[in-house]
């Protein structure tokens, strides 16, 4: 244990990618947890996209991370000193502990145990926040059922990849994934068992749509927004559900895409397009970590990750998410 924190604060709103002048390296020294609190060493980030919309000053289901604030994000570590009775010194836990090598647990915040034999890949991966949100969004928002169409955008990231296998193991007939290479593609068929996938960056997505989908598509998940939402709706079959997971294409636009024109497809195929946020699903997380986690032993769902060495490269494994640099995971090994 050193005697300096190393953060990184949001300097400034970002204006399209995060660059050089949007967050800030300081050190601070380590701070001192008080009575009912643990001090944590920060070991592994989660980078998600939603990390970028919090930069912003906009209202949203958390707010916005504050100038001179450190960068919030979900993470990793290891209690190096505790004044808490449920905590002990070599706990690992999980929070929203931030940019930064050391975080502060709270008096009377939930300590969230991770068992010493799951690896860090997998508990801000699969047994995380990304594989809840594959779960809840496919269980209880798409309702995902036997014989079903499925198409996932941003099918090669973190949640779009467990999203398309959950579907699959769900009973799901066809399930499309839309990535940006070959690469990507050729690892959601060979790896994660997609029916198919399309290059949003060389295909035709209508087209392969229509041949890939010929009854129509039962259940849309989103991951990207814009003009490929707008597409998937002009396929709906009826009945169709489209579950708004993210908008990653919108994240870093300057100006607002307007909504998608295709919306009014919902009307004569009596659709469904629902937002959610997995946080609403906290009181229900041990349910999915028992079945993600059963599937994933059982080999029934693959991941991958992407490992970005050294907390100050934060900055760069978030802008990877929206170069489509990167295939699964995103994680920085602080």
């Amino acid at each position: 244990m050193t005697d300096h924190n190393r953060r990184i604060v949001l300097a400034s709103r970002p204006s399209g990618m995060v660059d050089e002048g949007t967050t800030k390296l300081e050190e601070q020294p380590v701070p001192t947890p008080g009575p009912g609190e643990a001090l944590v060493r920060v070991t592994h980030l989660s980078i998600d996209p939603t990390i970028r919309g919090w930069m912003n000053d906009v209202a949203s289901y958390l707010p916005p991370i504050g100038i001179g604030e450190v960068v919030r994000s979900a993470a990793l570590g290891e209690v190096v000193a505790s004044n808490r009775d449920d905590l002990e010194p070599g706990d690992r836990v999980f929070d929203l502990f931030g940019w930064q090598d050391y975080a502060i647990l709270g008096a009377g915040a939930p300590a969230q145990r991770v068992p010493g034999g799951i690896p860090a890949e997998a508990a801000l991966g699969l047994l995380g926040v990304t594989g809840m949100t594959g779960y809840f969004g496919m269980v209880d928002v798409g309702r995902v059922a036997a014989g079903d169409t499925v198409v996932v955008s941003g099918a090669a990231g973190a949640t779009g990849s467990v999203a398309g296998q959950i579907a699959k193991i769900l009973g799901a007939a066809t399930v499309v994934g839309i990535a940006g290479t070959e690469e990507k593609c050729a690892w959601l068929v060979e790896t994660a068992g997609f029916d198919h996938a399309i290059n949003y960056r060389t295909d035709d997505i209508a087209a392969r749509l229509r041949t890939t989908c010929p009854r129509g598509i039962d259940l849309y998940w989103d991951n990207v927004g814009g003009a490929i939402l707008n597409t998937c709706l002009g396929q709906l079959a009826m009945r169709g559900r489209v579950v708004l997971c993210g908008a990653i294409s919108q994240y870093n636009a300057e100006t607002v895409t307007p909504g998608p024109a295709n919306y009014i497809q919902l009307i004569p195929k009596r659709g469904r397009m629902e937002g959610f946020i997995v946080l609403d699903y906290a009181d229900r997380f041990a349910e999915a970590q028992a079945k993600l986690f059963e599937w994933g032993v059982g080999g029934r769902i693959h991941t991958a990750e992407h490992i970005v060495e050294g907390l100050e490269h934060a900055p760069d494994a978030l802008n990877v998410l929206f170069t489509g640099a990167s295939l699964g995971k995103v994680i920085v090994r602080v």
